[in-house]
């Protein structure tokens, strides 16, 4: 195990350096991830398609097969990591990503859409690789919310950076490559920070329970014990990455079709900075609740709320109550507040609610495989059918504020019938509890 931190000063001052070295840490390594992810979306790619497919489109698809085909690999990658391993399968699996960019730079189309297939494989299993360093902690909520903060913020910032290499006269097929570069140190140096982060003490053990690594039985057993409530969770989540996926991979077009204009590079960073802000504030706070059943519903009322903010926003839009920064915005924000509580809460405080064995990576992975799979064949049938999200600015408009509205719709309804179910089973344990002696559950801390 590597050296952790020295602790400065009294007890309070070392848990605060050890909180704000851990919310640094995971916030640096993941958003220095996203320069080798997400700059390239800058970029207009207005080559041929192929099979049907616009360009861009084919790009944004092979990315994200690559990225799904990783989560999918990365439910039993992530569960079964050693802990000592994950410092330095980040940067493998960074170094590796980057090989892929320069191989898309000098491999002519339609052969470079390959590396972006390859580049989403090894970036894929990142995040779980972060979050294991933060799970399983009674302060885990604002340690995820900082981590959490970072790829909202990301997806502007690294739009923002690829607008400017392109305005400066890099190539569209050079400027995914040298962006990751840029960020390539001051991710190592995010990284080692991450690797000296003490593990969970005892008292985070007995507030949110051990965390394991799981083989493939111990993963079906807990999957079949909560398998209602985890199909709807999952469903809904896929539904949530849909729509932050179209809205992140498609910002400038979206933009065009609700303004008529083209956005400059700093609105991307703008609007995502007011959304990170927000969800930071809102899930800071929950790390306040000490009750993992009462934060666990909390949890999942965050998520009711943030797809009825989507609702009032596509409204307010269509009524022209909102204009369309107040829209991309309040969208953001909405979206973003149930894909954050799944990310830093539901999973977090389910099993520490239920006592479960296991690590929330690998419900967070299971639940992402199912969502990217689905964002994939969205892509497909959008440009299949003749709606591409890339070429008109009335389609666009239209898609999206459709998409908006039937996703938060639906949404709801999957995330109330998720509620439901643990209700309910909690009520039966409850009953069950009551008529035996209290041996404790690990509920409140």
């Amino acid at each position: 195990m590597p050296e952790t931190l020295p602790v400065p000063g009294g007890k309070t001052n070392g848990v605060f350096f050890q909180a704000g070295w851990a919310i640094a840490a995971a916030f640096g390594a993941y958003f220095c991830m996203y320069g080798f992810r997400k700059p390239y979306t800058a970029a207009s790619f207005r080559e041929d398609g192929l099979w049907g497919l616009d360009w861009k489109s084919v790009l944004v698809i092979a990315q994200v097969l690559g990225y799904t085909l990783s989560k999918f690999l990365g439910i039993r990658v992530i569960s079964e990591l050693p802990a000592r391993h994950r410092a330095l399968g980040i940067v493998g699996l960074i170094l590796l990503a980057e090989l892929s960019l320069a191989g898309f730079a000098v491999t002519p189309a339609p052969w470079s859409a390959i590396f972006l297939f390859l580049n989403g494989i090894p970036l894929g299993m990142v995040f779980g690789l972060v979050l294991g360093f933060l799970e399983g902690r009674r302060m885990t909520e604002i340690l995820a919310a900082g981590l959490c903060a970072s790829f909202i913020l990301a997806d502007g910032v690294m739009k923002t950076v690829g607008t400017w290499w392109l305005e400066n006269g890099v190539s569209e097929q050079w400027m995914p490559a040298l962006s990751g570069l840029v960020f390539l140190p001051p991710l190592c140096a995010t990284v080692w920070m991450l690797s000296r982060i003490h593990p969970p003490d005892h008292r985070d053990v007995a507030a949110r329970t051990e965390r394991t690594t799981l083989d493939g039985a111990a993963r079906r057993d807990l999957f079949r014990k909560h398998a209602p409530g985890l199909v709807c969770i999952t469903l809904g989540y896929l539904l949530l990455t849909i729509l932050r996926s179209v809205r992140a991979d498609f910002a400038p077009e979206i933009w065009l079709g609700l303004t008529g204009e083209k956005a400059v590079p700093s609105v991307f960073t703008t609007t995502e900075f007011w959304v990170a802000a927000g969800v930071m504030v809102v899930f800071g706070a929950t790390v306040l609740i000490r009750d993992n059943r009462f934060a666990f519903f909390t949890s999942l009322g965050l998520c009711l709320c943030g797809l009825a903010v989507c609702l009032g926003a596509a409204a307010g839009f269509w009524t022209g109550a909102v204009g369309p920064f107040v829209f991309v915005a309040v969208v953001g924000l909405g979206l973003y507040l149930p894909y954050a509580a799944v990310h830093i809460s539901v999973f977090e405080r389910l099993l520490a609610m239920s006592r479960d064995r296991g690590t929330s990576s690998y419900l967070l992975y299971l639940a992402d495989s199912f969502g990217y799979l689905g964002y994939v064949i969205v892509l497909v049938l959008k440009n299949l059918t003749g709606k591409s999200l890339t070429t008109d600015p009335a389609t666009i408009r239209l898609a999206f504020l459709n998409m908006v509205a039937w996703i938060g719709l639906l949404g709801m309804v999957l995330f109330a019938c998720a509620w439901v179910f643990f209700a309910r089973r909690l009520s039966r344990e409850r009953a069950d509890e009551s008529s035996t002696p209290d041996h404790g559950q690990g509920a409140a801390v």
